[in-house]
């Protein structure tokens, strides 16, 4: 017998059966629903501790109790919780099918949320939030991830200081707000004040000694502000009951900073709460007749006063604020309200949630609010009419787990432009989830995107066609505006050429004459479609002829057949220059802009003072030299026969992992392929390595990439000019 298990399962049964028979539930179908699950965590968990050695599942009865007891919530949210946990921690599958669809559903929303990585900052809270809540299919996912939030920071001192400092940081910024949008002030006001316990120790210890130091002198001071009003209360016959309340230390705290004041200066450190026992229909009449009680002992200050009962706040809350001065200058808060309202102020509208056919709304906040106004019964939970939020937006990862947040719709390209302009115009594609999705792929929340990038990438007007954001279609326009600049410039300087080498009358004459003819509304529009290659020089010589006098047509015919003849010498001539590795015994060397290696297209350009240089088709400079030289450019090809050595520079790019520079050199040498140089740097998880090798041919260079390309961890592999 497993002694050790067998003390785990009485002492766990033993404060599962505490928390039944105190939580208040006494239907025997929602006890058994309850239990069942419970068995499944309890068996789930047996191996699981919390950092105290407590099993685990004690968390998970304690979040029970603050469902129950703190929310009001039912058994099908216990239920769901429970199965959550086993689940969670499982490592085989838990089969939940024998719970209903709507418990099922509850455990999805909870499930997605566990798995949440969040790195909380002040920039990206508010996402995170709407996150969170964008999980919830069900509003209920949202109240269970507080409930379990809250007794994680009641047992924050069983974990490490970061994980303190994380998981309060973490509240302070999320979840707490959170509360505070769903209307659960006692459980915001506690969780910022846990929290604060644990983010600023020394001014938390402050705060509550001085409020510990004056708790004498204020009950004193309460006990007679409150004789008169008392008096005049049962005077007019009202049931109430009256509460002081303290204010939390966070909240004393926040105002001496907002205020840049000290202790003693924030004169609303308590209040009191004035709460009737009102018949629905009297509710109003009854809080401004006490009202008028106790503006008539003490004098109210007009400034602070707030009306939350005509308009009561978007969370649902209702009460009348006033402070009032009393004896020694002292002022006091008053709160009045009803017990419902103060029901619905304490536990939030949860506490009287009902769903009665809700509607799909447009919006995060829209849903919240209508969760606050379907909490005003005392019936909880019917569930066949809750439809899921409609998604305006998406929340997707970058892979260091930043949050992004983009319309409803969006594409990897919209994910890209959101990151960066340069990103997005280089955008090739991407990883999703680590599956490679092309830069059309639609997102999803939830998704991981590793963008992919390429610098001969270029924004293409269709793109246009395809994303939605706003972000992105500003920025590919101002893109395109960009490139369509660059070739306006390039067709003005090839098309001046031209014209002044057929010698025609005016420029600009000429271009307002082109320009019109094509139906543009200016000449940087010419000169664009000119410069991409759109229109071309026969079809523009065919207009001019018809448009100008003879003397101008023979002119253009003349500079053509000038122009014509100067190729025809030039490929006259039909023998190649042949080239080899050796290169001895001719003036002519190879091109250092683009490196040419055996197997390239190549061609020959006669400098003035350097003989002959040899180029790639494919260099940066080719267009410019044959468009401005052609009669200096010669064919060549390379010798066939044995293989030269030629230098090749290659680009890497890849993530920064322990003994990958081994990993390169090491396939490099079972290649047999001698390394000249190589050159790595590494910044956030990733590297760029620049590698010059000798090479025999442009077709084993291939080969080299494609296994570069292989190892592990290296993301793109490119030949680059030196």
């Amino acid at each position: 017998m497993d002694l050790h298990y067998d003390k785990y399962k009485e002492y766990t049964q033993n404060s599962f059966n505490t928390f039944i028979n105190n939580c208040g539930i006494s239907a025997s179908k929602d006890i058994s629903l309850i239990k069942k699950a419970f068995c499944i965590a309890e068996n789930s968990l047996s191996d699981f501790t919390r950092e105290n050695g407590n099993p685990f599942i004690l968390h998970a009865i304690e979040v029970a109790k603050i469902i129950i007891g703190e929310l009001g919530l039912s058994s099908t949210s216990v239920t769901a919780m429970f199965l959550h946990e086993a689940i969670s921690k499982s490592k085989t599958e838990i089969d939940i099918r024998a719970f209903s669809d709507e418990i099922q559903r509850i455990v999805e929303g909870l499930n997605k949320i566990s798995k949440i990585d969040i790195k909380a900052t002040s920039l990206q809270v508010d996402n995170f939030r709407k996150l969170i809540v964008s999980y919830s299919s069900d509003p209920r996912v949202t109240l269970i991830k507080l409930a379990d939030r809250l007794e994680i920071m009641r047992s924050l001192s069983l974990f490490t200081p970061a994980k303190q400092m994380q998981k309060a940081t973490e509240t302070m910024l999320l979840y707490a707000p959170l509360s505070h949008q769903l209307g659960l002030y006692n459980l915001k006001g506690e969780l910022e004040n846990l929290a604060f316990k644990h983010l600023d120790a020394a001014s938390y210890r402050f705060v509550t000694n001085k409020l510990k130091s004056t708790t004498a002198e204020r009950e004193k001071f309460i006990k007679n502000f409150l004789i008169p009003i008392e008096n005049e209360l049962k005077k007019n016959a009202f049931k109430y009951e009256i509460k002081s309340r303290t204010k939390a230390a966070s909240s004393v705290w926040r105002k001496m900073q907002i205020q840049q004041v000290n202790f003693e200066s924030i004169y609303d450190v308590f209040a009191i709460r004035i709460i009737l026992d009102s018949e629905f229909e009297n509710e109003q009449s009854d809080c401004w007749a006490v009202y008028s009680i106790v503006a008539n002992i003490y004098e109210p200050d007009t400034k602070r006063f707030r009306d939350w009962i005509s308009r009561p706040k978007r969370t649902g809350y209702e009460s009348l604020h006033t402070t009032v001065s009393a004896a020694n200058g002292k002022f006091v808060e008053v709160q009045i309200r009803t017990r419902r309202m103060d029901e619905i102020a304490e536990k939030g509208a949860a506490a009287h949630w009902k769903y009665k056919g809700v509607k799909q709304v447009q919006s995060v906040e829209n849903w919240l609010d209508k969760v606050r106004n379907l909490l005003e019964t005392s019936q909880i939970e019917t569930t066949e009419n809750v439809n899921k939020i409609s998604e305006t937006e998406i929340f997707v990862f970058t892979p260091a787990g930043d949050l992004r947040r983009l319309p409803k719709g969006a594409t990897v390209l919209d994910f890209a432009f959101d990151i960066h302009t340069n990103i997005g115009a280089r955008c090739v594609g991407a990883r999703i989830n680590g599956k490679n999705a092309t830069i059309r792929e639609q997102l999803k929340t939830g998704d991981t995107v590793e963008v992919l990038t390429s610098k001969n990438q270029e924004p293409k007007i269709d793109w246009l066609n395809f994303v939605v954001s706003s972000k992105a279609k500003s920025r590919i326009r101002a893109k395109l505006n960009e490139e369509e600049a660059k070739l306006a410039r390039l067709g003005k300087e090839i098309i001046e050429r031209r014209l002044k080498n057929w010698k025609l009358s005016t420029f600009e004459e000429t271009i307002t004459t082109l320009t019109k003819h094509y139906k543009l509304k200016q000449a940087t529009d010419f000169y664009a479609l000119l410069g991409s290659e759109k229109i071309n020089f026969p079809e523009i010589k065919e207009i001019l002829q018809k448009l100008y006098a003879e003397s101008d047509k023979k002119n253009i015919d003349a500079a053509e057949t000038k122009q014509i003849s100067k190729q025809q010498k030039t490929s006259a001539h039909n023998d190649y220059l042949i080239i080899d590795e050796r290169l001895s015994g001719l003036s002519y060397h190879l091109a250092k802009c683009c490196n040419p290696i055996k197997g390239d297209d190549i061609f020959g350009f006669v400098t003035v003072n350097s003989g002959i240089t040899i180029h790639t088709i494919t260099c940066q400079n080719a267009g410019r030299l044959l468009d401005k030289f052609p009669y200096r450019v010669i064919k060549a090809k390379w010798r066939e026969g044995n293989e030269g050595s030629f230098l090749a520079t290659i680009k890497l790019t890849g993530n920064d992992e322990i003994g990958m520079l081994n990993k390169i050199t090491e396939t490099l040498q079972q290649i047999n392929v001698p390394i000249r140089s190589i050159n790595i740097s590494s910044q956030k998880g990733e590297f760029n390595g620049k590698l010059q090798i000798s090479i025999s041919s442009a077709k084993f260079l291939d080969h080299v990439l494609h296994r570069l390309l292989q190892i592990k961890g290296i993301q793109k592999v490119q030949r680059i000019n030196q």
